[in-house]
């Protein structure tokens, strides 16, 4: 396996670890001789991509590594990419459509297209809301890795609501997410806004990772159905990723 997949390998891995990771599981989890993770991880630390944390025997991302998002959220590719797709998505549907990115456990949503008197959303650029409230987020959640999940959402506590609708307990998320991987879309029904209906699909890069998501939002009584909105939304979702790829 080439080095430079190795080391792509190691940065993501450690990327999606919500701590500081021992270069023995490292090697464990991705099936890599532990001489070859030592090498590459001492060599990306030359680099300032990682930082290794003495005391704890552990490594983390480094100040590079930080660089290189900077430059992802200057450069705004998925944002260039996007817009086109997502006004094209609200021309066809005749709905406001929107693109978002997950941070943590909120999204943050990075594009807009108001569809003509249709009234002011939530969702403007710049905005953040709680991954498991919204359907752009819940598409990206169900995607993630359970382990990945249940950092972001470990107990009760993490749960917060606007309208008192929504998941509020871990198992209460697993359902949901269980669901909308069968149904390979996303939907919310008034859990944002009241009298609103949303339906999202993922972007997914060529690991499977949720790097975004598409959605469209209209007033309930009004509108597509459920079913032509997912449809559409997840085409315009696979369009995506196929010009990012």
């Amino acid at each position: 396996m080439p080095a430079a997949d190795q080391t792509l390998r190691i940065l993501r891995h450690l990327a999606t670890r919500p701590a500081p990771v021992a270069a023995a599981a490292i090697a464990r989890e991705l099936g890599l001789p532990r001489s070859t993770v030592h090498h590459l991880l001492n060599t990306l630390a030359e680099h300032g991509f990682v930082l290794h944390l003495r005391e704890e025997r552990r490594w983390a991302l480094g100040t590079a590594a930080s660089e290189l998002a900077g430059g992802f959220a200057r450069q705004q590719p998925l944002a260039r990419l996007g817009r086109p797709l997502v006004a094209a998505l609200a021309d066809r549907l005749g709905e406001s459509t929107h693109l978002g990115v997950l941070s943590g456990s909120d999204v943050v949503y990075i594009v807009e297209e108001r569809a003509p008197r249709r009234p002011a959303l939530v969702t403007e650029v710049g905005v953040r809301l709680p991954a498991h409230l919204t359907a752009t987020g819940r598409a990206m959640l169900a995607a993630l890795p359970r382990e990945q999940v249940r950092a972001l959402y470990p107990s009760a506590s993490a749960f917060s609501t606007r309208t008192g609708l929504g998941p509020g307990r871990p198992s209460e998320l697993r359902e949901l997410l269980r669901s909308i991987r069968a149904a390979g879309h996303a939907s919310e029904d008034g859990e944002i806004t009241d009298g609103t209906r949303s339906v999202g699909a993922a972007v997914l890069d060529t690991s499977g990772w949720p790097i975004a998501a598409v959605a469209v939002t209209w007033s309930i009584g009004t509108g597509p159905s459920e079913a032509d909105a997912a449809i559409a939304v997840t085409e315009t979702a696979t369009e995506l990723q196929r010009r990012l790829r």
